[in-house]
């Protein structure tokens, strides 16, 4: 099934054939036979605490060698990354495949039925650091492949990622209290880091000098998380346009009812635009109105207040793919702020506060039409501030950057892919981080006008 550049998270996970039905180990004939180096042993490795795990030797560990086979899902990161984005190749390695303790069985991937899916990727020329990513919207362990795993592995770095417990549009059924499956992402990053760290331990007999965490959307706001209550197992993060939580707000709650009025005629433009969104983003709200904004409202909403609509309790509501994307009619009104306490005692579990304890990053496009700029990462950068942390951020509004770069593809000459700017400002906080070379000031990094916009992205004023 080909899906567009710009199909979103919930759509891809609904309409995409990701169940992939070899296992890595049935797919390893093909691959590289491990007679020698250190894939004569890579057998040997044990990922702590895994109920299950499954590792082969191969030939290239990014996805210009793995497409195609059961070591990755493209299908699983359609829409994230532009078509013109190039790929590197030829990094030989361990995969290692598995999953830890769980309940829940959203990840049907490799037929495994389980949740708290990982992927460990140990490459041959190892840099001595290790990158860990939380999965981007409701997606798995695969997810970010091409966003991330293939720069960081083509510098050297281990990687290693999770689908953070639960995945698909009805995640929200994990758990039994409100807030409970959202929790559980915070939880596996951090488990599926000190795991990673051992696992590096045993493949190269010295724990990794420097590692770092990253990730997109849900991913961006699992590094803040992390950087804020875990900063003992990092050495810094890049945020890729994080989710903000607040337990007061702003929140996705302060501004994604807004638009679910905006799509049935009860809220004007001037109601978008003072709820966040950006002037000039008008474009993007028909799609963004098909696919994202009603979904993602009654999917959260679902997850931190179920009691608020019991007739539309969230997308396992619907049977089509029309009816899972489409709002409930009640979110045109939800009003966070007069929710009972203990809707914002459940967002409370999962707030952040800004107290960042490892050098940040912080990307966000200033076209982001689902999470908007001014109601997100501009709120957390002086949550940041204000907690006294400044020191340790930087932040860099992306001129035509929006939420999944594939729109890029539809839009060229009105956006620019985030991509490339994120492989910059990894590049620059590895620099800040291990070379004390400290990032430019606080920017919006300006769209150029020519050049190859899909590929490169200087964060120089």
């Amino acid at each position: 099934m080909r899906l567009s550049p710009g199909i979103p998270w919930v759509a891809a996970t609904l309409l995409a054939v990701t169940a992939l039905g070899a296992s890595p180990t049935a797919a390893a004939s093909t691959q590289a036979t491990g007679a020698s180096g250190h894939c004569a042993r890579h057998q040997h490795l044990r990922v702590p605490a895994a109920d299950h795990q499954e590792s082969a030797c191969l030939d290239d560990l990014t996805t210009t060698g793995l497409a195609g086979t059961a070591y990755t899902d493209m299908a699983d990161q359609a829409g994230l990354t532009s078509v013109k984005t190039l790929k590197p190749s030829g990094v030989p390695g361990v995969q290692i495949d598995g999953y830890f303790p769980d309940s829940s069985s959203f990840n049907t991937t490799h037929g495994w039925n389980h949740d708290a899916q990982f992927v460990i990727r140990l490459p041959d020329d190892w840099n001595g650091g290790l990158v860990v990513a939380g999965a981007p919207g409701t997606r798995k362990q695969y997810a970010s492949d091409t966003a991330i795993s293939d720069h960081v592995l083509s510098l050297g770095y281990a990687y290693a990622a999770t689908d953070k417990g639960n995945s698909t549009p009805n995640f929200y059924t994990d758990g039994r209290r409100p807030g409970d499956a959202v929790v559980e992402w915070n939880r596996r990053v951090t488990q599926l880091t000190r795991a990673a760290r051992a696992t590096v331990a045993q493949r190269y007999g010295k724990a990794p000098r420097r590692t770092y965490v990253t990730g997109i959307s849900n991913g961006g706001y699992l590094t803040r998380w992390q950087l804020e209550n875990h900063p003992e197992l990092y050495d810094g993060g890049v945020d890729w346009e994080g989710t903000l939580w607040t337990a007061d707000g702003p929140n996705m709650f302060t501004s994604l009812p807004t638009t679910v009025a905006h799509m049935r005629g009860e809220a004007d433009d001037q109601d978008l635009y003072s709820a966040g969104f950006a002037h000039g983003s008008e474009f993007l709200w028909p799609y963004h109105a098909t696919a994202y904004w009603g979904v993602t409202q009654k999917t959260y909403r679902a997850e931190f207040d179920p009691a608020y609509d019991a007739a539309c309790p969230g997308p396992s509501a619907g049977s089509t793919v029309a009816e899972i994307l489409a709002p409930c009619a009640s979110d045109a009104a939800y009003d966070y702020a007069s929710r009972p306490r203990a809707v914002h005692d459940a967002v409370k579990r999962v707030s952040l506060t800004g107290r960042i304890g490892r050098p940040m990053i912080t990307l966000h496009g200033d076209l982001d039409t689902l999470l908007p700029k001014a109601a997100d990462s501009d709120v957390y950068a002086r949550m940041i501030d204000k907690a006294g942390r400044g020191a340790l951020h930087r932040y860099y509004g992306i001129e035509g950057g929006t939420h999944v770069d594939g729109l890029y593809d539809t839009y060229p000459t009105a956006l620019r892919p985030i991509l490339p700017c994120h492989r910059s400002a990894f590049d620059a906080l590895t620099a800040w981080v291990e070379d004390g070379v400290e990032p430019p000031a606080d920017h919006d990094v300006a769209r150029p006008a020519e050049g190859d916009v899909a590929n490169s992205c200087p964060l120089n004023r």
